[in-house]
């Protein structure tokens, strides 16, 4: 049964029996919200090598294994779970890419396993964490920018949604998306430049 047969209303309620400590209800979500977080982790992974599925479960199932994991959670509504699940999934990719990029260097780096160094090409690591640090910089500078792009670009929420976990209007929502937007393509584009 995938998410879109069942309403987001019903995904919040099955998150919010969880938060009060139904496990039955987390057996009921896993199948509900596993789809969405494999179209999140599908995303992440466009431009990989075409046979990419088998690195795109692993993202998807380390990511739900974190988000299962927690103890006490307090999901509020669907959009606020995949909010961390977009977390959840940006952090895994900028660590495995900066394991990886460590290793071609031949650092001291972490033991990282064949298939978690599998996930991410060379190119899409470079880009991952370039991203990363420009999101790092527009955070030091506009928290609230920064937030809005790291539900959209790696949570895949709408503006709505957005609107909803970070409670601004949708109008701000979208204002934020645009000059964030322009400001990271501006950064990354500085930055490569100056290599």
């Amino acid at each position: 049964m995938g998410e879109s047969s069942v309403s987001p209303h019903r995904v919040t309620q099955l998150l919010q029996q969880w938060s009060h400590g139904d496990d039955s209800a987390l057996a009921e979500l896993t199948p509900l919200v596993y789809e969405e977080l494999r179209r999140l982790a599908h995303h992440y992974m466009e431009g990989q090598r075409p046979d990419h599925t088998l690195q795109t479960t692993a993202l998807v199932n380390e990511a739900y294994l974190r988000l299962a994991d927690q103890t006490n959670p307090n999901w509020q509504s669907r959009a606020h779970f995949f909010a961390v699940a977009a977390r959840a999934m940006r952090q895994i990719l900028v660590n495995y890419a900066k394991s990886s990029r460590a290793q071609k260097r031949g650092g001291g780096a972490l033991k990282v396993e064949l298939d978690e160094a599998a996930i991410i090409s060379p190119e899409q690591s470079k880009a991952i964490v370039d991203l990363h640090e420009a999101l790092e910089r527009l955070g030091t500078l506009d928290s609230r920018k920064a937030r809005v792009v790291e539900l959209k670009y790696f949570g895949g929420l709408n503006h709505g949604e957005i609107a909803e976990v970070m409670k601004i209007s949708t109008v701000t929502v979208r204002r934020d998306w645009v000059f964030a937007k322009a400001w990271l393509h501006d950064e990354l584009h500085s930055a490569t430049s100056m290599k």
